[in-house]
C-alpha cells in the first residue's frame, strides 16, 4: 500500500510539509542514562503507545522501517507504516506515516533523546491533515486531541520511567 502523502520522510529534518498542520511537543521525561534506556526501549517496544491505552497491532516486536502498525482507539483503526526509526546513544525513535484508512494523511514522530546535561526528553512531531470526511468535521478539535494525546504520552512516558514495575498503571 503506498502512504497517503507525498513527502514522506520529512519528520527525520523536523520539516512540515506545505498544507499540512505541524505539530510539536517535547516533555521532560527525567534525567540519566537508565531514564533514557528505559524511556527508549519503552517507545521503540511500542510499550508506550500501549501504555497510553492505544491499541497496537503488528507482527513486529519492534519499530522498524517497513513495518506496518494498526493503531486502534475504540472503534477508529488507522493504518500506518514505519518510515525510519533512530536507535543511537543519544537518541532513539521512529516515525510512521498514514496509509490508506488512515483518519489523517501525515507523519508522525516519537524520539527519545538524552542531552549534554543528562536530561531525557521526549520530543513528538508530526504534521497532518484530515482525510476523512469526519477528521475534517472535527477540525481545530482533532489538532487539539493529537495535541493532548502527545502531552499524555509525555506524562505516562515519564510515570514508566519512574516505576519501571509497571505499578504506574494502578
Amino acid at each position: 500500500m503506498p502512504y497517503t502523502y507525498e513527502d514522506v520522510g520529512a519528520t527525520r529534518d523536523g520539516r512540515c510539509p506545505p498544507g499540512f498542520h505541524p505539530l510539536h511537543v517535547r516533555s521532560r521525561i527525567g534525567e540519566g542514562q537508565e531514564v533514557f534506556k528505559s524511556a527508549s526501549q519503552a517507545v521503540l517496544t511500542w510499550d508506550l503507545h500501549r501504555a497510553v491505552g492505544v491499541k497496537i497491532t503488528t507482527d513486529a516486536p519492534q519499530a522498524a522501517p517497513g513495518v506496518d502498525v494498526t493503531v486502534g482507539l475504540g472503534l477508529l483503526q488507522a493504518p500506518c507504516r514505519i518510515v525510519w526509526t533512530v536507535d543511537e546513544p543519544r537518541r532513539a525513535g521512529w516515525a510512521y506515516g498514514t496509509l490508506p484508512g488512515h483518519p489523517e494523511s501525515g507523519e508522525e514522530a516519537f524520539i527519545v533523546d538524552r542531552t549534554g546535561d543528562g536530561t531525557v526528553w521526549l520530543t513528538i512531531t508530526a504534521f497532518s491533515r484530515p482525510a476523512k470526511w469526519y477528521a475534517k468535521a472535527g477540525g481545530a478539535a482533532t489538532r487539539g486531541l493529537q495535541h493532548a494525546y502527545a502531552r499524555r504520552c509525555g506524562v505516562v512516558l515519564r510515570r514508566m520511567c519512574e516505576d519501571p514495575k509497571g505499578d504506574f498503571l494502578r
